[in-house]
């Protein structure tokens, strides 16, 4: 232990961002001894990875919201992050409030449409609320059009139709292949049987026509949705799974020459912001070519703590590596397609792994508190 706590003595790490990312840092700065701040927007950590299904299965959402401060006391900080000062090492909250910090990891994750997200600055029981309030819309509505078909698509047209099978559903995408184009072949093609098996209707290779101008997650009987291909179909509630993007405003103007196109972090194999030795990004917001899930943002933090507390003890820092994609997707609580290391599972793998509870135990778990 003596050593232990050398080597933290005099560092104080900040992390932005509570959510896989930040919650897996924050919980090994804890338990190797560090002093931190993790900061967030909200008062609770979410875990989207049920985000859908708590969208449809009444009584879900309040086990996939876990407040921060029974976890992590006085070391969280509810706030909005507006930039950082890399002269002075302190983040600046809005309202002025600066935090110092020796060392700085960035998890700020990305931002998309609701249901898959709630980013938003509103207590855990005004978020539980929000998405009871959409199961009753789901429930009122006799037909859903879920556009986009990538991951969060494929998984939310999957959700409804198990719950509510006798609803129409309906799922468009303007590509042909469905789900992450990083996935094997073969599971994106499992990905399009599964929903057919299940009864969701496929229009691929088309574009809804004035999206922008629809109105979304509200239940409106008789819609009419046209598509860029003439296609013409009626529906009773639309939810929109397209046009995630990375949260970059907490950093943007303080790292712009370390950004890539998309407002992610350039970072070294250390997971440093390229130009920064101790500034790190971790999950969504470190340019990585993987896909953006919440096993990766795990692994990056364990690389970034262990980084911080190498750099500290004067020993070789660790790298992070890409592997074989691992890749999951929850189909319903009954059914799910993916791959462990590249290698394509069983359907009823991923059911058991996953799709069954969708990893809520885990969140728990981890936070240290007792679920609902």
């Amino acid at each position: 232990m003596g050593g232990q706590a050398s080597s933290v003595q005099g560092a104080h790490v900040v992390v932005v961002g509570g959510g896989f990312g930040g919650i897996a840092a924050a919980q090994q700065l804890k338990s190797q001894g560090f002093s931190f701040t993790l900061i967030d927007m909200r008062d609770a950590f979410h875990h989207n990875v049920a985000a859908l299904r708590a969208s449809v299965q009444p009584g879900l959402a309040q086990q996939t919201f876990i407040p921060y401060a029974a976890s992590f006391g006085d070391s969280f900080v509810q706030g909005r992050v507006e930039r950082v000062n890399t002269d002075t090492q302190t983040v600046v909250l809005t309202g002025g409030r600066e935090i110092q910090y020796t060392h700085l990891i960035l998890c700020t994750g990305t931002d998309g449409a609701f249901p898959g997200k709630f980013n938003t600055v509103a207590s855990y029981q005004t978020a539980i609320q929000t998405y009871e309030d959409f199961v009753k819309q789901v429930q009122a509505a006799d037909s859903v059009l879920v556009v986009g078909g990538g991951s969060t698509g494929v998984e939310m047209a999957a959700e409804i139709k198990t719950e509510y099978p006798e609803k129409r559903v309906v799922l468009i995408h303007s590509r042909i292949d469905l789900a992450d184009p990083e996935l094997r072949p073969s599971v994106r093609q499992e990905a399009k049987m599964v929903l057919v098996e299940k009864g969701v209707e496929l229009l691929l290779g088309q574009k809804v026509l004035n999206l922008s101008e629809l109105q979304l997650n509200v239940t409106q009987k008789n819609t009419i949705v046209t598509t860029d291909r003439g296609t013409s179909l009626t529906t009773d509630l639309i939810i929109s799974c397209v046009g995630v993007k990375i949260n970059s405003a907490a950093y943007a103007s303080s790292f712009s020459g370390c950004l890539a196109e998309n407002g992610a972090l350039k970072v070294n194999e250390h997971l440093q912001v390229k130009g920064y030795s101790k500034v790190y990004a971790v999950g969504d917001c470190a340019d990585i070519n993987e896909p953006k899930t919440a096993y990766h943002a795990g692994l990056h933090a364990g690389v970034a703590v262990t980084n911080i507390s190498y750099s500290l003890t004067g020993n070789e820092l660790t790298s992070y590596h890409t592997g074989s994609i691992t890749m999951l997707l929850a189909m319903g609580h009954d059914d799910g397609v993916g791959q462990f290391s590249g290698l394509k599972l069983p359907r009823c793998v991923v059911a058991l792994g996953k799709s069954r509870d969708l990893l809520l135990w885990k969140s728990w778990r981890e936070m240290g508190q007792k679920r609902p």
